[in-house]
């Protein structure tokens, strides 16, 4: 039998409810939160308590196989201290970037075209851009391996072919080599966001512009490209930020020359086994990347409102 003390016939709390229930209902703000108190609990649990985690072991240091807790600088001042460190964060910025850029510069006219210019099944347009990433991303960067080797794809042809006598040694086992597979290991995550930011552009403002005599680069540069900044700022974060801590292309095409930030964090949590110093390494990187991005958001709205 229902308590009708509790419930009205509409199902919101009756005067019988208690305060804290009066509230959550009345709240727009409150039940806002109750629905994504699931969300943010996971959150919570797989990102903030891992990174607390982080940043609190940075300030202990190891001792034989296990750890002093004494709260100290040491590993964050012989991260700044020895040059491998710093030069290390510096290549990784350096190649991250250059993925991120190339990976915008690839995926947008592949999202442009399917946004303006496919009118018919364009899911299917995404689905087959999308494909080739449905493999193992193991798979892929060893497909890379093959394709750039000595003897690989792109060597033999040109050997083949006469233009050169002996393979290119710049391609495998280098910063390019890196640079080429994260290009092509994250140009699906660069896409969707592009494409879902062009979609969304009304195309009357480009028939108002065609009317107003712009040329279809001008009619780009003051309306296509500003209102897509949006997708290409979600797309140049989902590309940067894991690329600079990637490990994986690094160690299996990288070489001495192709090392990464990552290589060097994994390898403090692994082989040489000292937690702390690779949880500072990874609250720098962190920190860095975080610098890097608010400069880009602030030098992208002063763009976009130079342009408007």
């Amino acid at each position: 039998m229902t308590d009708t003390s509790t419930l009205s016939e509409t199902g919101t709390p009756s005067k019988g409810a208690s305060h804290l229930s009066r509230y959550f209902y009345k709240s727009p703000l409150s039940r806002g939160y109750g629905l994504l108190s699931p969300t943010l609990l996971l959150m919570t649990l797989g990102i903030v308590v891992p990174v607390c985690i982080l940043l609190v072991m940075s300030f202990w240091t190891r001792q034989g196989f296990g750890f002093d807790t004494t709260f100290t600088t040491a590993n964050y001042v012989k991260a700044f201290d020895q040059p491998i460190y710093m030069a290390l964060m510096k290549r990784s910025l350096y190649v991250s970037a250059w993925a991120t850029i190339s990976t915008v510069l690839l995926a947008y006219p592949m999202a442009y075209y399917v946004a303006f210019h496919v009118h018919k099944n364009k899911m299917m347009w995404i689905v087959l851009m999308t494909l080739p990433f449905w493999t193992s991303y193991l798979l892929r960067v060893f497909a890379w391996k093959v394709v750039l080797g000595y003897e690989g794809v792109i060597n033999s042809f040109l050997m083949g072919m006469g233009v050169i006598d002996a393979p290119l040694e710049f391609l495998l086992y280098s910063p390019t080599a890196v640079i080429v597979t994260l290009t092509h290991a994250w140009a699906a995550f660069a896409i969707l966001p592009m494409y879902v930011s062009l979609e969304k552009i009304d195309k009357s403002l480009l028939e108002a512009a065609t009317d107003l005599g712009d040329g279809p680069i001008w009619r780009f540069i003051r309306i296509t490209l500003p209102l897509s900044m949006p997708g290409i700022i979600s797309a140049s974060f989902l590309i940067f930020i894991p690329t600079t801590g990637d490990y994986i292309t690094p160690a299996l095409l990288g070489g001495p020359d192709g090392m990464m930030i990552g290589n060097l964090i994994q390898l403090q949590f692994g082989a040489v086994n000292n937690w702390p110093m690779g949880a500072s390494l990874s609250i720098i990187l962190m920190l860095f990347i975080a610098s890097i991005g608010l400069v880009f958001l602030f030098l992208t709205k002063l763009a976009r409102e130079r342009i408007s």
